[in-house]
């Protein structure tokens, strides 16, 4: 069973940064892509970054290209994957989501991914 707590959420003003970790633990969790996602109010869960299990292939969404950078700590049972984000705007403003994914499916699908964290806000003020 795999457990993912994220962290690090909160509001920051337009051009702010902040770092968003999700500690995760469970067997061969050190195996599994990870995702980020984000969810604004009134809209679907959208993808916004993945990083394989080995930390050396990485994918962002097209917004968050050259701002947001994933990353990955990866210890035998425990993993925390950071999404360090800069430049923030208000459109950033969100629930952010991280996800474990196992399956061959695309890495932007959140169908692809089998466990989620609980979800931490970031607001971004203009």
């Amino acid at each position: 069973q795999v457990q993912l707590v994220e962290s690090g959420g909160g509001l920051v003003q337009t051009g702010g940064s902040l770092r968003l970790s999700c500690a995760a633990s469970g067997r061969s969790i050190s195996l599994y892509g990870m995702g980020w996602f984000r969810q604004a109010p009134g809209k679907e869960r959208v993808f916004v970054a993945y990083v394989s299990g080995s930390g050396g292939t990485a994918y962002y969404t097209d917004s968050v290209k050259g701002r947001f950078t994933i990353s990955r700590d990866n210890a035998k049972n425990t993993v925390t994957v950071y999404l360090q984000m800069t430049s923030l705007e208000p459109e950033d403003t969100a629930v952010y989501y991280c996800a474990a994914k196992s399956s061959l499916l695309t890495y932007t699908a959140t169908a692809s991914y089998h466990s989620w964290g609980q979800g931490t806000q970031v607001t971004v003020s203009s």
